[in-house]
């Protein structure tokens, strides 16, 4: 799926431009472009792709200090300049834009949402989100601003695509290597997600295609992508007991957002050498997707890909009403009611619908 990328904030313009140099090692061709923007001039710099400050006026290039609402008043003043560089970009051949953001910080999780609003009134191709979640232990301030921008953003979205950082953390590595690793997590699960049909290097039997995600992510809210892989065998059915299991690891300790397995919809690339790919495997992990999620829109197919090796990619949409989203909400939720000096017990599954978290727009 051919798509542009715009990152929002610090971490928003460090994962597009891992996801862009991931597309460009794999010679996938499908991240079609990219802009950073912040408010932090800092920030911007080193960002291999057009680039553009916004909050002159109000930060001097400084950035908002965490305060995401001063990032959704930024956004909102400034929106026209970050249109203007769009143009000429989001051509007949875009099939996707995504905002990719961390939540937790100002300009990023007050700016996305806003930019996501003001890109879907002016253009016609889906408008995704890639939202990055921040761990247990980043602070009150980022679990405040998450939350509320979470609301906001899968409201401005076609569909956001959430990330849980604690989901990719190893013990002992130090923040910068933490981050680093997750980027690259992300943008192997992404990248290959964009492009699947466009990068065919042989011919398989049920080829996946751009339409079959957008149709997996039509119905909006949160959505989660899993990964696995192993060696693969030359005789495809030697592997159909292989992808079953990838499969299963996908979903289950592989994905963006773990323990969210209900799900309205659902799509399932295996892959790999075509020759490899056994078609009773991938039709029996896909049985099992419908199974586990409970949904009965599960879709599968093949990405041709040179390669030793079979990975399966699990798109999962409509994941909202999982533990680990009502959890996090939760743990926003009390963190606001911290800072405000009020208790926040109560049930946990009300906070995604209810206004314990203020919208940020």
């Amino acid at each position: 799926m051919k798509s542009l990328l715009i990152g929002v904030g610090q971490a928003g313009g460090k994962l597009a431009r891992e996801l862009i140099e991931y597309d460009d090692r794999m010679g996938f061709g499908a991240v079609r472009g990219a802009v950073g923007v912040n408010t932090a001039a800092a920030d911007l710099r080193g960002l291999p792709f057009e680039t553009v400050l916004v909050g002159r006026d109000r930060v001097n290039g400084q950035g908002v200090g965490g305060d995401n609402e001063l990032g959704a008043e930024v956004m909102e003043a400034d929106a026209r300049e970050v249109l203007a560089s769009l143009e000429g970009r989001i051509t007949a051949g875009i099939e996707s834009i995504f905002v990719v953001a961390g939540l937790g910080g100002g300009t990023g999780s007050g700016g996305a949402p806003v930019l996501t609003r003001e890109l879907a009134r002016v253009y016609d191709v889906p408008i995704y989100g890639l939202g990055v979640l921040p761990g247990r232990d980043e602070g009150a301030m980022y679990q405040v601003n998450a939350g509320r921008s979470l609301k906001t953003f899968a409201r401005e979205a076609d569909a956001l695509l959430l990330v849980d950082n604690d989901a990719f953390r190893s013990a002992g590595e130090s923040v910068t290597e933490g981050f680093d690793a997750i980027n690259r997590e992300v943008a192997r699960r992404l990248g290959l997600l964009l492009a699947a049909g466009e990068n065919v290097e042989g011919v398989g039997e049920s080829v996946v295609d751009s339409s079959e995600i957008i149709n997996t992510l039509r119905d909006g809210g949160i959505a989660a992508l899993g990964y696995a892989a192993a060696d693969a065998a030359p005789d495809a059915e030697a592997n159909i007991n292989t992808v079953t299991s990838i499969t299963r690891r996908a979903v289950l300790t592989g994905s963006s957002l773990p323990d969210a397995t209900d799900a309205d919809a659902a799509l399932l690339v295996v892959a790999g050498d075509p020759d490899a790919v056994p078609r009773k495997g991938v039709e029996r992990a896909r049985r099992w997707i419908e199974e586990e999620t409970g949904s009965l829109q599960v879709r599968g197919g093949d990405f041709p890909l040179s390669s030793d090796r079979l990975a399966a990619l699990v798109l999962l949409g409509g994941v909202e009403r999982s533990e680990r989203i009502q959890s996090f909400m939760e743990r926003a939720a009390e963190a606001q009611a911290a800072e405000d000096g009020e208790d926040a017990s109560g049930d946990s599954g009300a906070q995604w619908a209810s206004d314990d978290l203020d919208d940020l727009v």
